[in-house]
């Protein structure tokens, strides 16, 4: 935990009732509830900041928080995240989000906590916090955290990467803010003078808006959040950058900003440039969504939750297992496959495909550069890793990719225990030791048809009688 981020802003408790609705009250035209569990979990700032130390980063959050039931109850929500806190105090009562829900799909929310209860005075451990990081996040809920902090990080502001999600009920960010992060909508509403220039098509109007905010606030650069369409990032005068998400089927994407704004908080921190900060901030938040967001928070597995796991790295292990876990949660088939494809052609996609109808999700396991040159020499691979993985994670038929550095992908099987593994060619069951790995959970290994004179070695020969 060498990086050390602040996270400065709102707290809130939120709290889900989920359960099933498949009937109407007798006395009112309403959905009746029940068989359901109720959960509470940090929100707002306290949210945030939970998921960013998830990701093995040391967080303080500054906020303020009432000396109520329910703050004590929030308190120990986010030490329980690892999160160092200071608190400010918070005049009234703490600020609570109730969601309703049937299968999933909320249905009604209710808030309780009043917007203008006063927050404390910025202290000297506040100053302290802010001081000794790496960079800050704001997470503007509106409620008075961030126009505490206004004098701190506009002085901090040069010294520091800041990160600043805003609110529409919220504080203008300090000047030289080194990146704000609203959602479209919420930007429109900052600029509404944009709607008046009327550039054709809804991007250029955000990024004509995301420039016009970043010369009234004076901040170095404005990332949109576009829902399904990813993010844009306007810096400078040069065009936007667009950076696209993958196509989720979620029905639940709260949480997701404060996903993204603190991932590009942390690699920022890292030192990355700003459009590498949002490429990982698009891929993180995308990541979170795909695994429920906020309201999986605290689905333990090992004692962690697993929205989160989705999120602690961009892809490789922590994906396959999401994936493998929550088909295996709801019945599904989990199939896997492996190899090296080092150059992807028609038989790899061939049998990619038909391994995919197998089951409700396709893993694939990918041999590492070492593990690909200890089994085909040292002129391979042709290409890294991570292109191979990239190659393969864009395919519609694969679900999650992960790179192990055996010779043999058993140990990978036997984290995931897949209910089936595919594999093409010629094989017979006996020759595979993933085989062996299966039936100890009561898998099944599988060979599928291969596309005859379909392979990397045909492809390589080729090439080179072409050059001779």
């Amino acid at each position: 935990m060498s990086r050390r981020i602040t996270v400065v802003g709102d707290s809130l408790l939120d709290r889900d009732v989920d359960g099933n609705a498949a009937r109407l009250c007798p006395d009112a035209p309403a959905l009746v509830v029940d068989s359901y569990r109720k959960r509470a979990r940090p929100g707002g700032a306290a949210l945030a900041a939970a998921l960013i130390a998830h990701d093995g980063v040391h967080v303080t959050l500054v906020t303020a928080l009432a000396d109520d039931d329910a703050g004590r109850e929030l308190r120990a929500l986010i030490e329980a995240a690892g999160v160092v806190v200071v608190d400010l105090g918070l005049t009234g009562s703490t600020p609570e989000k109730m969601r309703v829900l049937a299968s999933g799909r909320t249905i009604v929310r209710v808030d309780a906590g009043n917007r203008n209860d006063p927050v404390g005075s910025f202290n000297d451990d506040a100053r302290a916090a802010v001081a000794g990081s790496a960079a800050v996040l704001v997470a503007d809920y509106g409620r008075g955290m961030a126009n505490a902090a206004l004098d701190v990080l506009t002085l901090e502001a040069n010294a520091r990467p800041v990160v600043w999600d805003p609110h529409p009920h919220g504080a203008i960010p300090a000047v030289g803010t080194r990146l704000v992060t609203p959602n479209e909508l919420e930007l429109l509403g900052f600029v509404p003078a944009a709607e008046e220039c009327r550039p054709s098509g809804t991007l250029a109007r955000a990024a004509h808006a995301a420039r016009l905010l970043a010369r009234r606030w004076q901040v170095h650069a404005v990332t949109t959040t576009l829902g399904e369409r990813g993010a844009m990032l306007v810096h400078g005068d040069g065009p936007p950058l667009v950076v696209p998400t993958t196509p989720l089927r979620a029905t639940d994407t709260c949480g997701a900003g404060d996903r993204f704004a603190g991932a590009a908080a942390v690699a920022l921190a890292d030192g990355a440039v700003m459009s590498e900060a949002v490429v990982h901030a698009v891929s993180m938040s995308s990541a979170f969504v795909a695994s429920g967001g906020a309201g999986a928070y605290g689905d333990a597995r090992g004692g962690t939750d697993s929205a989160l796991d989705l999120c602690r790295e961009r892809g490789g292990r922590s994906r396959a297992s999401e994936v493998a876990g929550r088909v295996h949660r709801h019945g599904g088939t989990v199939v896997a496959t492996g190899g090296c494809f080092d150059l992807l052609h028609a038989g790899h996609i061939a049998t990619l495909r038909a391994a995919r109808r197998l089951g409700d999700c396709l893993i694939v396991l990918v041999n590492s550069d070492a593990s690909v040159r200890r089994l085909k020499g040292n002129d391979r691979p042709l290409q890294p890793e991570s292109d191979r993985a990239a190659l393969l994670e864009a395919l519609d038929c694969v679900d999650a990719v992960e790179v192990f550095d055996e010779d043999t992908p058993v140990r990978s099987l036997e984290a995931l225990q897949p209910d089936v593994f595919a594999k093409g060619g010629d094989y017979a069951i006996d020759e595979l030791p993933e085989a062996r790995a299966l039936s100890r959970w009561g898998g099944q290994a599988v060979v599928l048809p291969y596309m005859a004179d379909r392979s990397t070695t045909n492809l390589l020969l080729e090439a080179r009688r072409r050059v001779h």
